[in-house]
């Protein structure tokens, strides 16, 4: 037999049973695993490269989507049929899955790229037959095309949804753009199976129930919690407990928490009533047949019969926004029941017949409500109970409330309002969007730039101050940057990664300059960073100007919600070689989290670090990895040392080394982890000895540039 004939082999790695044993972590799980930053790799998407879709979203003709949208909800398929004739209640819960996804520790989930089309989420237990309710919106995508991105339309089906219940909706903005690849860089737990208990190996809690950071999510594969209760086992206040952990890790108060989950459950229903052990497979895990549906139950009653395990809706008008899901809650005691597929749910004792809801196939039967154990918190839980009252006592007050809380949820992770499109964007801005004054551009740039050349700053403290400035953008959300200069602000100006003391002087000479030249304190930072770095240049013998649009503004304190920054303060930055403490991962997987969110490739993480070392920018002004007899000198220096063979590596403790001059046996540097790893691994090597050549020092100047750039001007985008 000839070699290509062997049956059964495929000379590419793919999902064979030995896929898992072949791949690199498998085989060297010391390796630095680079994939996080290989998001940013434009090969998977279709779209031609001069493609912009926040200007191809502008031709969408809005009104007509409007009408197609409120058409489609009562349009009931045969292949899917709507539960009362309205799909209003699976667009909801599409729309709420898709943007309930989003984290406030770092920004990441939500709905703001479509990435419910792709696993793991498309698969999740949480989002079971939400792949039908983006085939329902197929049609409309294929009308719209490249205008609609399929995150706005996601988005956007579940407020026109509330619409056409009878809510008057807050506005809605458009302008988010698709992914076309899952993605891998986002962590959504330790566990290794789907709805695994708290008390199982890899669990996400730690200490009194503590949940780890990033997370926000109570089990692996669902969007907040446990509806039946901690771990299955009902108890509305131990509930009450993980709904308030989950909402403030979704950036929302106890009032937006008990609006979202009352507003969420008074439309639609949950589906119980059928045998969850005969659901088909996830559509990540189902046959080529099933062409991307999962979660196939041909066998039972009814297209929709499982779902979430528990029946039932929790009005008794399910197609209607009114009040009717406070009245349920708080008039009627409650008892525990089983579902028909052996799900635990609250249904109320003695029902009147009027409080029963409709039969979705058969409007003369009717059917006592019920509650999840989180809409039992609702009435548990003293400050819960205390808002639900209010909202049952005044029910445009908790109209009102809910709508802004829905948009707040929808839009959370788009970033500043300067980026919201369409006719239906809200003239009001919220704190929660961070805002900040539109910046002067008129001021003369020429005498901005010599009034800070002639400062005394070094070029060591404009580079760091900038940096720091910058440094708090997050491409996931689009939150932190220099725009706003907040970092003169609360709780920005006192955080330890900024060096106060540092941080004083620098404010102390740059403020005055930018007063008497009318230009924003936000737009100096960044240019005196820029000089400082054009100074460098120069001083190698390179004559460049560093990139710089002016029209930053000027935050104030009453525009800013100190206690939402605080989750962008820095514990660790690899790029000023700085670690606050001690974490669970390594820090040289911390700076692949930060290099990610800052939007920047392997090469450019390399060309970034290796210029902050020779720029003496280290936090503390530490010496390790500044390898360099010529600080302040924007030389390929670092990487010149770091590849020569001169130098052994040896280890002083845990995260620092020293290198030995093999000749004279003498330290001749120091170095941390986030230094030697672009000696040790392959990829970051390659890239190290690519700078290091003689002839690519001009090379390295240019790329560093560019990306000090990018970094700097990536919030005005």
């Amino acid at each position: 037999m000839q070699a290509n004939d062997r049956p059964g082999t495929c000379p590419i790695l793919h999902n064979s049973p030995t896929t898992e044993q072949m791949t690199q972590p498998k085989w060297w799980p010391k390796t630095l695993n680079l994939d996080i930053l290989h998001q940013h790799d434009s090969k998977t998407d279709p779209m031609n490269p001069d493609f912009c879709y926040r200007e191809a979203v502008k031709q969408l003709d809005f009104d007509a989507l409007k009408q197609d949208l409120h058409a489609l909800m009562t349009d009931s398929q045969s292949w899917w049929p709507a539960d009362w004739g309205h799909y209003g209640g699976l667009m909801i819960r599409m729309t709420w899955h898709a943007a309930g996804t989003y984290r406030i520790a770092d920004g990441r989930g939500g709905a703001a790229t479509g990435n419910l089309r792709f696993a793991p989420l498309n698969s999740w237990p949480d989002n079971t037959n939400l792949d039908k309710a983006r085939r329902l919106l197929w049609p409309i995508k294929q009308k719209y095309g490249n205008r609609l991105s399929w995150a706005d339309l996601i988005a956007y089906a579940g407020t026109i949804a509330y619409e056409s219940m009878g809510l008057k909706t807050y506005g809605f903005a458009f302008g988010r753009e698709d992914i076309w690849h899952p993605e891998k860089d986002i962590y959504w737990g330790p566990e290794s199976e789907w709805l695994a208990t708290s008390d199982s190996d890899n669990s996400r809690y730690h200490g009194e129930r503590e949940l780890h950071n990033p997370l926000a999510a109570v089990m692996m594969g669902l969007i907040y919690v446990n509806p039946e209760g901690v771990d299955g086992q009902p108890d509305p206040q131990k509930t009450a407990e993980d709904v308030r952990t989950t909402f403030a890790r979704m950036a929302m108060n106890d009032e937006e928490t008990v609006a979202l989950t009352a507003g969420g459950h008074t439309v639609g229903k949950c589906h119980g009533n059928g045998d969850a052990e005969a659901l088909g497979p996830e559509p990540e895990g189902a046959d080529l047949e099933a062409q991307g549906f999962g979660w196939l139950n041909d066998g039972a009653t009814g297209k929709h019969a499982v779902t979430s395990g528990l029946e039932g809706a929790w009005t008794s008008q399910p197609t209607r926004w009114d009040n009717g899901y406070f009245h349920l809650l708080l008039n009627y005691e409650w008892e525990l029941k089983k579902s028909p597929a052996g799900a635990w749910q609250w249904q109320p004792i003695n029902v009147k017949e009027e409080d029963k809801y409709p039969d979705v196939a058969d409007s003369q039967q009717r059917h006592s409500p019920i509650m999840t154990d989180a809409d039992m918190a609702m009435k548990v839980d003293p400050e819960y109970r205390k808002i639900s009252q209010r909202f049952y006592d005044d029910p445009d007050y908790f109209s009102e409330v809910f709508a802004k809380a829905w948009f707040k949820l929808t839009h959370r992770d788009m970033g500043p309002v300067s980026r919201y499109i369409g006719p239906d964007v809200p003239t009001e801005t919220s704190l929660w969007q961070d805002p900040v004054p539109v910046g002067n551009t008129s001021y003369d740039l020429q005498a901005l730039r010599q009034a800070i050349a002639a400062c005394d700053l070094s070029i060591a403290e404009r580079v760091a101050t900038a940096w720091d400035s910058a440094r708090t953008f997050r491409g996931s959300d689009r939150r932190g940057g220099a725009n706003g200069a907040r970092i003169r602000l609360a709780p920005q100006k006192d955080w330890p990664g900024n060096e106060p003391a540092r941080l004083n002087k620098v404010l102390a000479t740059l403020t005055p300059i930018a007063e008497q030249h009318n230009a924003s304190l936000a737009d100096t930072l960044v240019l005196a960073g820029n000089l400082a770095v054009e100074q460098a240049a120069q001083a190698t013998g390179f004559d460049i100007q560093v990139p710089f649009t002016p029209g930053r503004g000027d935050a104030t304190d009453e525009l800013t919600d100190t206690e939402a920054f605080s989750v962008l303060e820095p514990l660790h930055d690899a790029f000023r070689n700085w670690l606050k403490a001690p974490y669970q991962v390594s820090p040289e997987e911390l700076m692949l989290d930060k290099a990610q969110l800052l939007g920047l490739t392997a090469l450019q993480m390399t060309a970034l670090l290796g210029g902050m070392r020779v720029l003496n920018t280290n936090h503390g002004a530490t010496q390790h990895g500044v390898f360099t007899e010529r600080p302040e000198v924007l030389s390929n220096d670092f990487f010149v040392t770091l590849t020569d063979m001169q130098y052994q590596w040896q280890p002083k403790d845990e995260h620092t080394y020293q290198l030995i001059d093999r000749n004279s046996g003498e330290v001749a540097w120091t170095a941390t982890r986030v230094d030697l790893v672009f000696g040790s691994n392959s990829v970051l090597r390659s890239y190290s000895e690519f700078y290091a050549q003689d002839d690519n020092r001009e090379k390295f100047v240019q790329d560093f540039v560019d990306v000090w750039a990018k970094v700097m001007h990536a919030d005005m985008a």
